[in-house]
């Protein structure tokens, strides 16, 4: 059982536009040749930002044309957040706020032995980095630029670092980098 964090970032280093566009990714390739399909399917449980599940929110019906649901996730999903948010019908949300470290256990023991991702957003894959939760890094670095925008991972992460585990060329539109995070002193 791993704790990952998945994502698809810019070249640049930004994971969405300012306003939270993810306009720019989708043009770049097919998510079925990408590590997508086969990550997924070891996914127990999922660690949601607000702004990630308000996206979702916002763009339903094309979330709906491309997985035929408005929620395409069957794991259960916590929802990291200090507002009030509407439920999706059918989704299997919780609402968590506050250290990462107690809700990440129920996330463990709900994944039943699968791995626990990190969807998103990036402040939220580094509270888990901070807590010594996050075992691994895979990130998509897409062939665009943003000039600014909502960044990948915002730590400095030094020592202990990050080990490249591997690379994979995904199309013409991503660089697929995988690095394992290193075990915290303590």
């Amino acid at each position: 059982m791993k704790t990952q964090y998945y994502a698809a970032s810019s070249l640049d280093g930004f994971l969405a536009t300012q306003d939270d566009s993810l306009d720019w990714l989708f043009p770049l390739g097919d998510i079925g040749q990408t590590s997508y399909p086969a990550f997924i399917a070891e996914v127990g449980a999922i660690a949601m930002g607000s702004a990630t599940y308000e996206w979702i929110l916002r763009n339903a019906s094309t979330v709906s044309a491309q997985t035929g649901s408005a929620w395409p996730y069957a794991q259960p999903t916590w929802v990291f957040t200090r507002r009030a948010l509407p439920r999706i019908d059918g989704a299997r949300v919780s609402f968590a706020q506050g250290d990462v470290r107690s809700v990440h256990r129920q996330m463990q023991a709900a994944a039943e032995g699968k791995n626990v991702w990190v969807m998103g957003g990036g402040d939220l894959a580094g509270q888990f980095h901070d807590a010594g939760l996050l075992d691994e890094i895979v990130v998509q670095i897409g062939s665009v630029t943003l000039g600014e925008g909502k960044p990948l991972f915002p730590r400095r992460v030094l020592s202990p670092g990050l080990s490249l585990v591997s690379v994979a060329q995904v199309g013409t539109g991503f660089a697929e980098l995988t690095y394992k995070v290193a075990a915290p002193d303590r």
